[in-house]
């Protein structure tokens, strides 16, 4: 992209014309003219995709911006997921985790994840990015303790 705005905004109204998602975490961060532009690519004629705006705190921001406020269809509070859950949500999230053990999971969110699905973003991306480097590689307990420790000391 240029260092102009014109084509960054066509190419995000682009984007945005094919069905989709887009999320945004850390929306409490967003200022109301930032809020402004994004309620405004919503508006635009042709804008398939679905705004999912994450983070805690955010609909303090979304306060702040009126007609942004009024265009929220749901808010959801997410908590912490459920040990039992972990396996279906894990493998629902990403394949990498289809295939391994319930028991290694739940060892790795009491340890270190703690229901912490963002925590869990993480750890699938460590993981990823060690099978990346041998794709024959299953996922299982060492692989998991390898991205674990890989959070460091404050995931």
């Amino acid at each position: 992209m240029t260092h102009r705005a014109g084509p960054a905004d066509q190419a995000l109204a682009e984007a945005l014309a094919e069905p989709g998602v887009l999320f945004l975490d850390d929306a409490q961060r967003l200022s109301q003219p930032v809020l402004d532009y994004l309620r405004q690519l919503w508006d635009s004629p042709g804008c398939a995709a679905a705004l999912v705006l994450c983070g805690a705190g955010s609909e303090r921001a979304l306060a702040r911006a009126a007609a942004m406020r009024s265009r929220v269809l749901t808010w959801h509070q997410v908590s912490r997921l459920d040990t039992q859950d972990i396996p279906r949500t894990l493998g629902l999230f990403h394949p990498v985790w289809e295939d391994a053990d319930p028991a290694d999971l739940g060892r790795a969110d009491e340890q270190t994840a703690c229901g912490n699905f963002r925590t869990w973003a993480k750890i699938t991306s460590h993981v990823c990015a060690a099978r990346g480097r041998d794709l024959g590689a299953g996922v299982d307990r060492d692989a998991i303790d390898q991205a674990c420790a890989r959070l460091g000391p404050y995931s």
